[in-house]
């Protein structure tokens, strides 16, 4: 079919997209590829149809009338199609509303002689008519003459080159020609049902990555359910305007979770025989469940909106929690454990990845276990410490989870802004929208001549989390560039308790540039106790429970910055033989870990968490066994850090995963600091310093050594 004709079918309603599609997701660099490759006369892609007397809930306003005969519809697709239909006419399709479009990718401009795709900046294109909006050239409203008038016009009247009209006019021509491009069809039988439909298109999209799991099981659902979709996205849009912003695979999940009592296999939600289940179980959700979750959060939690969140799924387990009560309430030491399992389900990124996974263990423990959240914070201390030190804290910057808590501990005190004394509970107003300034302003550390960006440790060290305060927007635009020992002796006249309630240091002397470095320390170490005792005393009636992890949950969750995979001591696997050099990789993450916060190195498995077992470093020895592979790697530390050290901040086992037995190292952090010496290319001894940074190794040079040295130990 060609283009021009789907367009067509389109306005005429002839063409439509069924209401378990999802909505319009593509980018403006998507757009631009598409155009692209179709003015080069590259492939299109394809498009799925089905015609149908019987079809499922369509988008849009149009309804369905059986006394019309069959319609059409797109099952795959639509994406491309919307972008054609935007593009070329400057509008919204029918089956969509605004609202629906995530990305608005009209107003795309051609340079008409290089052809070059680009979204409007005024200065590249102001003053430039080769630049044209392509969709006024599918209008027809430029033409070729038009702009070389003006081309001529600014060029004193001098005829343009035949040449380079040439080239504009075939490229408007070629442009054009995209109409008449065929869009290849392919055509499901119109005996289908819509089941038989759906599953076609799951299997088409199953084998690429455009639709997630969820978003597949929300078609069956749909295809089943018609207006489950309409029901979601209502209920979706009034927590939003609580500010509690999800997406429709959220519901998704937490529909599985209350039915099924999983996190993953999204095909138990795919057959109509779940329906009635469904619409029970969201009618209690959409009634209450989801309204509590949200409040609780927010009065007792001091959650007030979802971007102070770096996983919205840790709610899911919470979900599953309150939907099991027969009431929908929790009392109030239920309350407490749920508070402080989330608080460390955020810090310690318990959700970032192996999301389906990590939800099933979680779930299953919320429906078997009778102290499910005291066994879920057991198992977080056995992935990755509950403890905060001060160390976490060096070179962190608002991404990391660290700052959400001290938002959340920093309202439980009712802390204020530091100039206008407002609390930092959900103002009303943009103006009184909270926003995280710079303590010492970034332009004066700079100017100081070392925090530029020339020096990545210390600039992350002026970016740092302990060098923000929390201020309305207002606030931070009167604040602008002033000394911060001008600025807190302000704010302590002002407001005197304003300081303490956001934990920064009264100390003046503290305040002035020249101290900047000692102001972080101090405020690292008192928000690290504060922090530590805020989070421990949340619940004090913790019962205790047996727990451990299972380690092939912990190696499918991925590296991290308290976990890392090797896949062997001393064989290298590329080349085939023994490879003393690769034992230098194992001592250089042994002291990354032990000048950071301390991890856990397993030996054995490799970065994708394939197991492949000790059996080639085994055979390295003499006698193949453990046991001397344990001596000859204690014998290799102790010949590095000494043996005080490995007798005191290694704890070495072998446990079987998989059928395989690897090696799995806890390293405590040390006390002091560890250096590595490591052979060059020359073969000359050089000392390193390395330390954990997320789920790398990374070595300091000798500046940002003596910088970390001062600050960690």
């Amino acid at each position: 079919m060609k283009i021009r004709q789907i367009i067509d079918k389109i306005d005429e309603n002839q063409l439509f997209v069924p209401a378990f599609q999802r909505e319009y997701v593509w980018k403006r660099n998507d757009a631009k590829n598409l155009i692209s490759s179709l003015i080069k006369d590259y492939p299109t892609g394809t498009m799925l149809t089905w015609e149908t007397n019987n079809p499922p809930e369509l988008k849009g306003k149009y309804k369905y009338d059986e006394n019309k005969g069959a319609v059409k519809i797109i099952l795959d697709g639509q994406q491309r199609i919307t972008t054609l239909y935007m593009l070329m006419k400057g509008l919204i399709p029918p089956y969509y509303t605004e609202k629906e479009i995530e990305n608005d990718i009209r107003n795309l401009y051609v340079n008409v002689e290089s052809l070059e795709l680009e979204y409007y900046k005024v200065k590249m294109m102001e003053n430039n008519p080769l630049w044209v909006n392509i969709t006024d050239i599918f209008k027809g409203l430029v033409r070729e003459r038009d702009i070389t008038d003006e081309l001529e016009k600014r060029n004193n009247g001098e005829r343009l080159p035949r040449e380079r009209e040439t080239i504009i006019s075939n490229n408007i021509i070629s442009i054009k020609r995209i109409e008449d491009r065929d869009f290849l069809e392919q055509i499901i039988p119109v005996k289908a049902t819509i089941k038989e439909a759906i599953d076609i298109f799951y299997i088409v999209n199953a084998s690429g990555v455009n639709l997630t799991d969820a978003e597949l099981a929300l078609a069956q659902i749909s295809g089943y359910w018609p207006n489950a979709r309409d029901l979601f996205k209502k209920k979706l849009q009034d927590l939003e305007k609580q500010g509690w912003v999800f997406k429709l695979d959220f519901v998704v999940y937490a529909l599985l979770a209350v039915t099924h009592k999983m996190g993953s296999k999204m095909e138990k939600l795919h057959t109509a025989d779940n329906k009635e289940k469904l619409m029970e179980a969201w009618k209690k959700l959409d009634g209450s469940v989801l309204d509590y979750v949200c409040n609780l959060l927010q009065s007792q939690a001091y959650v007030d909106h979802t971007d102070e969140i770096n996983s919205v799924y840790a709610l899911i387990p919470l979900i599953a929690y309150t939907f099991n009560k027969p009431d929908g309430k929790l009392n109030e030491e239920e309350i407490k454990k749920t508070i402080k399992w989330f608080y460390y389900s955020q810090i310690r990124n318990r959700y970032i990845s192996q999301l389906p996974q990590k939800l099933d263990k979680d779930i299953g423990i919320i429906n078997d276990n009778p102290n499910p959240f005291d066994t879920m914070l057991a198992l977080i201390d056995e992935e990755r410490p509950l403890e905060i030190k001060a160390s976490e804290f060096i070179g962190r910057d608002i991404r990391h989870p660290l700052f959400s808590l001290m938002k959340w501990y920093f309202k439980s005190k009712g802390a204020v802004c530091l100039g206008t004394g407002l609390s930092l509970r959900k103002n009303m107003g943009k103006k009184y929208s909270l926003e995280r300034d710079h303590i010492f302003a970034y332009s004066v550390l700079r100017d100081s001549g070392i925090y530029d960006m020339n020096n990545q440790f210390h600039y992350a060290i002026a970016q740092e989390i302990t060098n923000r305060a929390m201020l309305t927007s207002t606030e931070n635009r009167e604040k602008s560039a002033m000394f911060a020992d001008v600025y807190l002796s302000n704010v302590k006249k002002q407001f005197p308790n304003a300081l303490k309630l956001q934990s920064i240091p009264e100390d003046e002397n503290l305040w002035k540039v020249e101290n900047y470095e000692k102001f972080l320390e101090t405020r690292r170490e008192t928000l690290a106790s504060e922090l530590n005792t805020f989070l421990k005393t949340i619940s004090i009636g913790q019962v205790t429970v047996s727990t451990t992890v299972d380690l092939m949950d912990m190696i499918q969750s991925g590296e991290h910055s308290f976990l890392e995979f090797k896949s062997t001591m001393r064989w290298n696997w590329k080349e085939n033989k023994l490879d003393k050099k690769m034992e230098e990789i194992i001592l250089k993450t042994i002291s990354a870990f032990s000048n950071a916060e301390g991890g856990k190195l397993l030996i054995g498995v490799t970065d994708e968490g394939e197991i492949l077992g000790l059996e080639s470093d085994y055979n390295t020895f003499k006698e193949a066994n453990k046991d001397h592979f344990e001596l000859h790697l204690r014998n290799i530390v102790n010949n590095a850090f000494g043996k005080e050290y490995t007798a005191t901040n290694l704890n070495v086992r072998f446990p079987i995963v998989n059928d395989g037995e690897i090696c799995e190292i806890d390293i405590k952090a040390s006390s002091k600091p560890l250096y590595l010496e490591v052979t060059d290319k020359g073969g000359t001894m050089q000392k390193k310093f390395y330390i954990r940074s997320g789920n790398t190794s990374q070595e300091l040079d000798i500046q940002e050594t003596a910088s970390y040295i001062k600050k960690r130990f």
